[in-house]
């Protein structure tokens, strides 16, 4: 097919959602960024540089010479790498431990989230296997399952229920869009139900977070702590806010205000209407990646940039219900937004495969 101009739109919407959450970011961090480091906007310039700046460089890379196309070929490769870097994080002289969490790798220059390449890989091998033209629609359950399983089972291992969540509901979308059985879709939705049981069962500390979504004044000191401190810097932040730079709970009040919680900060400094600018913009970058799917005519296409915008959206859906209230905390980023530069990075090079896709839209 013959090569078009990129989505503009596309492209603006994606630099807004950069340099608005760059912004709240800037203020979001400076206090506990001079605590722990001794200069005030440490962590902005690190997220700037090595997530702002090197994901930008990416973006227009992959915009630029990539034929998304080829990803296809390489799909076992990318999945097979991504799930080797989330095994390494558990190898302890690799393997960074933070908030009772092993998430992290070192491998010396950088320490990264093998997570989040682990979500782009997952959604590239999906498309791809899903794409094929001798694919057997009625046989692709136990395929499915096991793939999702094994990826699944590596963010479980990990503590990470927010990233488990997310690729659980990413799958099912693609696997959903792909054509198959509604039967099938019941079968994955009976087996992702056990799954949560089993994980209660085996973590604990789960059921904790979910009695404290149903009474957060059930332990307003220690588990329920997070949640009270949120929704009391969101409830404070009103229409407009503070005003950017004068949030309170920032002062270590409120756990993670630069990681996971960092929407109540938003909340708080900018108020609703500042955070419905986010939402709105987000929601319009949704759209957008919808169309670029409904437009190409190609099935690995339309999969690819439907598993990524069902990403996107589904990661700030969570983030802002969990921080709201409106289920339990689960510890995910606001994409764009929390601080993380691996993170950032995945996040603009999964933009600028979309924005690829578009250049071979009908």
């Amino acid at each position: 097919m013959r090569q078009k101009k990129p989505q503009k739109g596309l492209i603006i919407l994606i630099f807004l959602l950069l340099i608005f959450g760059l912004a709240i970011l800037f203020n979001s961090s400076i206090i506990i960024s001079q605590e722990q480091t001794g200069k005030p906007y440490y962590y902005f310039f690190h997220q700037l540089i090595y997530g702002g700046l090197v994901g930008t460089i990416l973006f227009f890379v992959i915009l630029k010479f990539l034929d998304y196309k080829i990803l296809k070929k390489l799909s076992i490769l990318i999945f097979f790498v991504s799930l080797v870097l989330c095994v390494l994080v558990f190898v302890p002289s690799l393997g960074v431990r933070h908030g009772g969490a092993q998430r992290w790798l070192d491998i010396g220059f950088v320490v990264f989230q093998p997570s989040e390449f682990l979500k782009l890989g997952l959604i590239i091998y999906l498309a791809a296997f899903f794409s094929k033209k001798t694919i057997d629609k009625s046989a692709t359950l136990l395929p499915f399952l096991a793939i999702v399983a094994v990826a699944g089972g590596l963010i479980a291992l990990q503590n990470d229920a927010g990233t488990l969540s997310l690729i659980a509901i990413v799958s099912l979308i693609i696997y959903f869009l792909s054509g198959t059985k509604i039967l099938n879709i019941i079968i994955v939705l009976a087996c992702y139900g056990l799954g949560f049981f089993a994980l209660i069962k085996f973590f604990p500390h789960r059921m904790e977070r979910i009695m404290t979504f149903l009474n957060p004044s059930i332990d307003p000191q220690g588990i329920g702590y997070q949640i009270n401190q949120a929704l009391l810097a969101i409830g404070s932040g009103g229409l407009t806010g503070r005003g950017l730079g004068h949030s309170i709970q920032k002062y270590n009040y409120l756990p993670e205000p630069m990681g996971d919680s960092i929407f109540a900060i938003m909340a708080e400094e900018i108020g609703f209407l500042g955070c419905l600018i986010f939402i709105v913009l987000m929601i319009l970058f949704i759209v957008y990646g919808f169309r670029v799917a409904q437009k190409t005519n190609n099935d690995f296409g339309k999969l690819l940039a439907c598993g990524i915008v069902s990403w996107f959206g589904v990661q700030a859906l969570i983030n802002i219900a969990a921080i709201t209230g409106l289920m339990p905390l689960t510890g995910i980023p606001l994409p764009f937004v929390s601080y993380g530069s691996s993170a950032l990075v995945i996040n603009l090079v999964a933009a600028g495969i979309l924005v690829n896709i578009s250049k071979y839209q009908n």
